[in-house]
């Protein structure tokens, strides 16, 4: 499983992180799409979010990731004492997170929960699957924001849902495979078949956008309400 790992090298991200709001304590940004967030085990893999953002606030340290093709909104904790104080919000799940996706085809139900036990199998990696047995809970719900067609270079029309989902859970490709079990896979998504129709040309990348973030300040014990629109 380890040689698999160390076979992915990620392309050069050449977009930058935005930061948003910073403090004494915590960090918030903007993270690209096509950016790592901690650095992998190929030392050709070294640029992240962590790798950028500690030249710039030495000790710094990630309180959660997004995946590699996910862009959106990330709180980084400056110091041990608010990465665990934040740690443990996420733990508890008293963490909000919503994300903005574009979903292949028309999604029938305006709005919906997806409850799908999910679990990983290294004969599948990096996939995860569906497994109620074997999986471990996760619920994702999902709101219809609108449905509309692209206009492919070949004329035909592509139909497309764009959605809100809230993460009640936070499994690895959780929305991803979600979106995959409602039969409905988020654009660009090549690990779970959200790909362009058979001949055109891929979108160029995954439509995934980590757009509010809702969280109590561990110091000032206020309620941070972070929000990013989506670049599609």
């Amino acid at each position: 499983m380890s040689k698999i790992l160390d076979t992915f090298i990620a392309p050069p991200c050449h977009d930058q992180i935005e930061i948003l709001f910073q403090d004494e304590h915590l960090v918030l940004i903007n993270k690209p799409a096509g950016l790592l967030s901690l650095s992998g085990k190929n030392p050709q893999n070294l640029d992240s979010v962590h790798y950028r953002l500690v030249k710039i606030f030495p000790g710094c340290t990630l309180v959660h990731r997004l995946d590699f093709g996910t862009s959106g909104l990330m709180v980084v904790a400056r110091n041990k004492a608010i990465n665990a104080a934040l740690c443990q919000q996420f733990s508890q799940r008293t963490v909000t997170k919503v994300y903005s996706a574009l979903l292949c085809g028309h999604v029938n139900d305006d709005e919906g929960v997806i409850d799908a036990a999910i679990a990983k199998d290294p004969a599948l990696f990096p996939l995860m699957s569906i497994c109620a047995i074997n999986g471990k809970p996760a619920r994702s719900g999902y709101r219809v924001v609108e449905r509309f067609h692209q206009e492919l270079v070949d004329g035909r029309l592509l139909p497309l849902t764009r959605v809100q989902l809230t993460p009640e859970t936070g499994r690895t490709h959780q929305l991803r495979i979600h979106c995959q079990q409602l039969g409905h896979p988020i654009l660009g998504c090549d690990l779970y078949g959200g790909l362009l129709l058979p001949g055109t040309e891929q979108t160029p990348r995954l439509m995934l956008h980590a757009s509010e973030l809702h969280f109590v300040h561990p110091i000032t014990e206020e309620w941070v309400k972070a929000r990013h629109a989506s670049a599609f």
